[in-house]
């Protein structure tokens, strides 16, 4: 069975707006260089449409999250 990769908004952060980027999928979106201000949409979230951003390594940290949870033996 495969398993299909969450999309996430990627958006430059300031401290007065948030400017989107565009969609990716979070492997994509994980490789990008770090930067400051570079947030994404929470992943268990509608990209695109929710307020809910994460930064680089809280990304990192939800897909590690999901990958354990998809290859746990039922």
């Amino acid at each position: 069975m495969r398993r299909r990769k969450a999309i996430v908004e990627a958006a430059l952060e300031s401290e007065y707006e948030r400017q989107a980027l565009g969609i990716m999928n979070t492997e994509q979106a994980l490789e990008l260089e770090d930067s400051n201000g570079l947030v994404f949409s929470h992943p268990d979230k509608e990209a695109g449409a929710t307020d809910q951003f994460v930064d680089q390594e809280q990304l990192r940290r939800l897909v590690q999250q999901q990958r354990r949870r998809f290859m746990r033996p039922t």
